[in-house]
Formats: structure tokens, sequence, C-alpha cells
């Protein structure tokens, strides 16, 4: 008898994989998260299935994504994410964001010239500050009430005759000039035997003191009046306000909140937490982002030319979006010629995809708790050879800019329908990756891939042309709310499916086995006693050429029941998939 199963986030197909590189055992479940982080890429190939390697497979988990709730972290990690946090403020500080690549450095490298200067310059620094010439005697002169100031023949020397001779004769032409810009009292000092007030006499000493000052002060030599102003004390200068420059990234500011703390952290994962490297890459991709006009790019209008190309549809087991490339779409000469035929075409292409991109990101939740990954689903079916050279480069920068600038969004890889050919080239192109994002990829042959899809995603969300149920538009009776039972067909055997109805209903049903080759027939018994069984559907065979699904509906005028069969006459093992409802 058939197996039959309710489809559960838990069930997972047997399908054999093969390690790369050459690693035998898959990871079990109960081993630690860094290992599951080494582990390599998944590989689904037509090596023959046993049940010794169904159950390693069974047990083997997929990728599980580290949590993104900063008190749970590690504290090592914790405290990389508060470094670089740190080094970004700062940088919003000083406005490094915004500044071009050169600048930045040129700072950078000043700024430890300034924190550790050359020995040289330092040593030629102290003579000029040793042999500087003190202030002049003059200036430290005590102010009396005793009289005139002494006259400059008794004032002492500087250290410079020759600057001294020089200078003379400027002070005794200056000082007559001041002296007669003072009041006219100035000018007749008073005599000995005349009686005058004190005040006046203090008034007269005060200004021919401050004449004498400022007519020997240009007496200095030029070192010490620059050094003199140097020492003196400067007016304080109002402290400018430091506004930090506002970064964001898929419309998060890269300092605002725990949303923040979880983008922070895809970069960090996608350095290993060195946080030196993980706040350089965020300085390259913020400048990325300007250079290419990410932002204004959200807002062109590139057409719809590629919506059978890229596209999203569903979710897997997570709950993340799929999204799907299906390069085979390029088989269409037209759309080829039109879309690489120059590189201005190729660029828009690359633009539509880095578009297309942003705005799936836009969707995701990015609190701890949320969703804010996707899957990403790879299907090489009559996909262009690499002759198509055009094609390869595009997807390759592409690959470059979603590697540099997009980290830790994908979630996991698929790559579907994929040729022998195709997998040796990428155990080769895998090398280059790290372990972590080995660990992502899952290669399936052709036969293996709705198996695979099945395992990460339920076939109520996966689309008709990949093997599961899902269809585009509203025509149909089935969503991708409604659940999908999955029945395991054994070789030589039958499997009836019964639906007891009440008079008056109506029964609508849908199934699917994959690669078909089985017989399909379908009937009413009424529950009545001597009533007449009703052919709905003669039994049939049903080839992988028919229709991918047969759906059927059937209304009921009596009580009964509604029996379908299908006949696995084959030596294979076949999946069944089906879903119902009944309607009043």
């Amino acid at each position: 008898m058939a197996e039959e199963t309710t489809q559960t986030p838990e069930a997972s197909v047997p399908v054999a994989e093969v390690v790369v590189p050459e690693a035998e055992n898959p990871v079990a479940e109960d081993e630690k998260a860094v290992a599951e982080a080494e582990k390599p890429a998944e590989v689904v190939t037509e090596v023959p299935v046993n049940e010794e390697v169904d159950k390693k497979v069974a047990q083997q988990a997929s990728f599980k994504e580290e949590t993104n709730v900063v008190s749970e972290l590690p504290e090592s990690q914790r405290k990389a994410l508060e470094d670089l946090k740190k080094l970004i403020q700062e940088a919003l500080e000083k406005h490094e964001f915004s500044s071009p690549p050169s600048a930045s450095s040129k700072e950078e490298e000043k700024k430890v010239e300034e924190e550790h200067p050359p020995a040289a310059a330092s040593e030629a620094e102290k003579p000029a500050e040793e042999t500087a010439p003190p202030a002049p005697a003059e200036a430290e002169h005590p102010k009396t009430e005793e009289g005139p100031p002494k006259t400059e023949e008794e004032a002492p020397k500087t250290e410079d005759p020759k600057k001294t001779e020089e200078e003379a004769p400027k002070t005794e032409e200056e000082e007559p000039a001041k002296v007669e810009e003072e009041p006219p009292k100035t000018e007749e000092a008073p005599k000995a035997d005349e009686t005058t007030p004190a005040t006046e006499v203090e008034r007269t000493v005060e200004a021919i003191k401050e004449t004498i000052v400022e007519v020997v002060t240009p007496t200095q030599p030029p070192e010490a009046a620059a050094v003199a102003e140097e020492e003196a004390p400067k007016a304080e200068e109002p402290t400018p306000v430091v506004v930090p420059e506002e970064v964001s990234i898929w419309g998060i500011p890269l300092l605002a909140d725990e949303r923040s703390d979880v983008i922070l952290l895809k970069f960090l994962r996608a350095r290993d937490f060195k946080v030196k490297d993980a706040y350089t890459m965020i300085k390259n991709t913020v400048r990325w982002r300007k250079e290419f006009g990410v932002d204004s790019l959200l807002e062109e209008d590139l057409g719809s030319d590629y919506e059978k190309v890229v596209f999203t549809h569903g979710h897997d087991k997570e709950g993340r979006p799929v999204v799907y490339n299906v390069f085979g779409e390029f088989q269409n000469k037209e759309l080829y010629q039109s879309t690489f035929s120059d590189a201005e075409k190729r660029k828009r292409f690359l633009k539509w995809l880095v578009q297309f991109l942003e705005k799936t990101i836009r969707t995701l939740d990015f609190s701890p708790k949320g969703i804010n990954t996707f899957v990403l689903v790879n299907d090489f079916k009559n996909s262009p050879g690499f002759g198509k050279r055009d094609l390869y480069k595009v997807i390759d920068k592409f690959l470059e800019i979603l590697q540099d600038n997009y980290p830790e969004f994908v979630a996991k890889q698929l790559c579907i329908n994929v040729s022998w050919w195709y997998l040796a080239y990428n155990w080769i192109y895998l090398t280059v990756f790290t372990p972590r994002s080995k660990s992502k990829f899952v290669f399936a042959s052709p036969s293996k891939t709705p198996e695979v899809l099945f395992k990460y995603m339920a076939p109520e969300q996966v689309p008709i042309q990949f093997g599961g149920h899902s269809k585009d538009g509203d025509e149909h009776e089935f969503s991708p709310a409604d659940p999908i039972t999955e029945v395991t067909l054994k070789p030589g055997s039958k499997h009836p499916i019964e639906f007891a109805l009440s008079e008056g209903t109506e029964l609508v049903w849908e199934l699917r086995v994959i690669g078909w080759e089985v017989s399909y027939g379908a009937e009413f018994l009424p529950a009545k006693e001597g009533g007449y069984t009703l052919n709905i559907s003669k039994p049939k065979k049903v080839t992988p050429s028919d229709e991918p699904i047969i759906c059927d509906t059937f209304k009921v005028t009596e009580a009964g029941k509604v029996v379908i069969t299908i006949d696995n006459q084959s030596t294979k093992k076949k999946k069944l998939s089906y879903r119902s409802k009944i309607k009043a």
C-alpha cells in the first residue's frame, strides 16, 4: 500500500547529495553552528539512492541563520558590534562617508603624522625655541610714581647690538610724534619750585611711561615678537556645532535603532566579525550606492521586459520570499538581442537587476526577529551556453555587486535543472567562496529538482513549471493557503483517495505526480444501496508530456463518495501531491 503523509515543515525528501570537496558524511542536526557554517555546498546528482543514504540526507540540517537579537549574541560579537558603531559615529561626525577616497586617506595619513612626528622635524624645532631672545627689559620694569622713567641710555641693551643701533634712531623720531599727540600739559614738565597737584603729576608720569613702552616695543627682534604673539592668549572662539551627516542604506539610517544593528550585523558576518574590514565594506557600499545612483534608480522606469526572467514567487518553509532567475527565457532571440546587443542595453539590464533587488529588500523586515533574507533559485533549464558571453558578463558583474554590497541577504541559493558540465564547473567556481557562503549552495539535476525544492518549500508555494501547485492569477480554485497532501507511491501499487460528500455539494480537486507514467481514474459511489457507480474519469495513463496538473470537479446530487485511484505500475517510486475543497 502507499504511504500517505501530510506535508509538514520538517518533512524532507530523500535525495542523493555529494559533498564538495570530498566530504562523505553529512553534518548532523545536533552539531554546533561553527561546523554548520563550514559545511560545503550540497550537490544533488543522479547517484543511486539506498536506505542508508536516505537516512543521512533526512538528518542533514539546512543552513540556519544566526540570531539578530543583540542580547543573545556571544560577548565577542556584541563587542565587535559596539566597536563598529563607534567607528561609524566618528565617521559620521567627520563627514567621511561623503568625502572622496583620496581625501579621507590623506586625512588618515596626516593624523598618523601628527600623532607620530618624525624625529628630524622635532629636533629642528628645538633650537628655534632655545635661541629665541628674551623680551626687552623695558617692558619688565615696574611702574612707579617717583619720577620719569629711565632714559634709553640707562636701559639694558639687547643681545644683538646691531639691531639696537639700527632701531635707536627710529625711537628718537617716533618719540616726539607720540608726545605731541598727548595733551599740552605733558609737554611742559613741572618745575621743582612749583607746587603741582598730585593728581596731575601722576597722570603726567603715567602718560610718559606709556609713551616709552610703545616706543621700545618695536626694538624687539622679529623672532621674539613672533614667539610673544604665539604665547599671547587668544580670544576664545565659539566652538562650532558638529552636525553628523545622515547616511542610510535600504531606507534605514546606519545608527538609528535595532534595525540598524541588524544591518551592521550583516556586514560583520560577511567579514567574520573583523571590525575594520566590516567598516571598510560599509564605506565602500555607501560610496558605490552614490556612484551607481541606487536611491534614484528606484523611481526609474526600466520597463517590464524581464518579468519572466527574474521574479518573486511564494516563500520557503521559514517564511522567506523566494526569488527565481530563469535564464532559459533568453533563448528568445528577440529578447536576447534587445538586452545584450550593445553596451547601453547591457547596462540597462544590469540596472534593472539592481532595481529589482532593491525593491525586494525594501519589503523585508529588519527588526531583530523579522525576516530579512530571501531564497534564490537559479533555473538552468534551456539556459544559453557559455558562448553567450554578453549574458554571463552581466551576470558575473551582478554577482560581484551582490557579494560586495549586499551581504548576508541570500539565505539559500538553489541551482536547479543543472547539467553535469555545469556541476563540474561550479566545483571549481565555489573554491573562491568562504565555507559559510559555500554552505548555502545546493545543486540539483533535472530529475531531482522538484524533490530538492520541496525540501525547502511546500508544494503549494512552488510554481507549476518547477513541480509545484502554485499558479499566477486568480482564475484557479486554490491559493497558496490551501495545504497540499503528499503521498509516496511504491512501485507496482495503487493508491485510492476517497472524499465523502453530502447531497447538493460540489468537490473540486487537483493533483499531480512528478514524472507521471501512472494511470489515473475517478468515480462516484452513491451511499444508497443499489445505486449505480458513475465514472467521472475513465482510467488512463498520464505521461510527462501531458498537463502537469490534473484539475477536476464533480457536483453531487445524492450522498456518496468520490474515489480517485492512482496506479503506479512502474519500477520507480513516485511522489503524488494533491489538494481538494468542498463547496456547498
